[in-house]
């Protein structure tokens, strides 16, 4: 996995759970993270305008306003990074998050110290976007990218991807046909590993394969364009 220098930031929690807000407290204080915490949804909801922070983490069973409506308020008006955390089994419950813009998730009962890895992760990669520079427009078929600007059509019809989502297409269309494994996506779209981090890779391919085929659909054209090569991985197009 790549491994870089720790950037600190601003962490809002949202946790209705008093002890588990103080668990991830401690593990992101080790990281020199500023922290803001609130124990419900309409109270957690003000805060992103009022401190910026330049994460959430979001529980998705808040009293008050849940983490799925929250998560879809947000994305109305910021791009902020998401962590969802979810005691749900249910991996449609779970690709729900993604869908409406979550940028990772994270299920309970969780490891304190794997949520600190990828915050730091999300971190990083969040700053080091804002950084790049070189050719922002990349095209495959009828699927336009802008990475700078984190657009994304499909013919006529724009997708609202996460910027996991995006970098994930990204790595597929700069080498279209080439398979890629999970430890591969894993080491190059989100720069950290735990045991049994791939059945999220698969979550997050499967989230954006459900997005640009709805949108391919609307546009009456193909609409297989990720392909699961099992035992493998994940290609974009015929190899």
């Amino acid at each position: 996995p790549v491994r870089s220098k720790r950037v600190a930031s601003t962490v809002l929690i949202l946790e209705d759970d008093p002890h588990a807000v103080e668990v991830v407290q401690l593990y992101l204080r080790q990281d020199g993270h500023n922290l803001l915490s609130a124990t419900d949804g309409i109270t957690g909801l003000s805060f992103p305008c009022q401190a910026q922070p330049d994460l959430i983490v979001l529980d998705l069973m808040l009293p008050g306003m849940d983490g799925l409506e929250i998560c879809r308020t947000l994305r109305q008006e910021s791009d902020v990074p998401i962590v969802m955390l979810t005691a749900r089994a249910d991996e449609e419950d779970r690709l729900a998050g993604l869908d409406i813009g979550a940028d990772d998730y994270v299920t309970k009962p969780f490891s304190p110290r794997e949520l600190a890895a990828r915050i730091r992760a999300v971190v990083r990669r969040t700053a080091r976007d804002g950084q790049e520079t070189g050719t922002s427009s990349l095209t495959y078929g009828p699927i336009p990218v802008d990475t700078q600007k984190r657009t994304v059509y499909v013919g006529e019809t724009q997708v609202h991807l996460t910027p996991t989502e995006v970098r994930l297409l990204v790595l597929l269309i700069r080498e279209p046909g080439r398979t890629f494994t999970r430890g591969q996506i894993i080491d190059r779209v989100f720069g950290y590993d735990f045991e049994g981090f791939d059945r999220t890779v698969d979550s997050h391919v499967y989230s954006l394969r459900r997005k640009i085929e709805a949108a391919a659909g609307e546009n009456g054209g193909e609409t297989k364009y990720i392909n699961t090569i099992y035992g493998v991985g994940y290609r974009l197009g015929d190899a």
